[in-house]
């Protein structure tokens, strides 16, 4: 196995990072389109977010994403105009306001799902992830390291 100087190593891993990022997501958007699907995938992962957020306020959302609350207005205007989502002042705190989906947008992310299952299916059948240990460990490192 070759070793890398650590400047060789940061070049590699960058590239690597932003062409699999890219690919995915080109990969993803290509997969909804073919489905009929006419969101852009940050409108889908607006969704995704709303749908995983326990408390799905616009401030929980937007944290979620690590986007600004003036961004996801802007994104949940455009989610609920499509009518993917529907949005309401929380009763006991008037100030808050809850974000949820509607069957549209479930309809949407059940495909999404479906997406991300059939790829990793496939890195497993052509790679067999499940024996390279060290990998996942560096995967699960660098999502934390994301995460912070």
């Amino acid at each position: 196995m070759k070793k890398y100087s650590r400047e060789e190593a940061r070049k590699i891993i960058n590239e690597l990072l932003v062409e699999i990022f890219n690919r995915i997501l080109a990969i993803e958007g290509q997969n909804l389109k073919d489905k009929g699907i006419k969101l852009s995938m940050s409108e889908v992962h607006v969704l995704e977010a709303i749908e995983l957020t326990e408390e799905p306020t616009m401030s929980n959302i937007a944290k979620r994403l690590g986007i600004t609350i003036g961004s996801l207005t802007t994104a949940i205007n455009t989610l609920y105009q499509k009518g993917y989502v529907l949005r309401e002042r929380d009763p006991e705190d008037r100030r808050k306001v809850v974000v949820g989906l509607l069957p549209k947008a479930e309809d949407v992310l059940k495909e999404h799902d479906s997406f991300h299952e059939e790829m990793i299916d496939s890195i497993f059948e052509e790679m067999e992830l499940e024996k390279d240990e060290l990998l996942i460990e560096s995967l699960d490192k660098l999502s934390s390291y994301f995460k912070k």
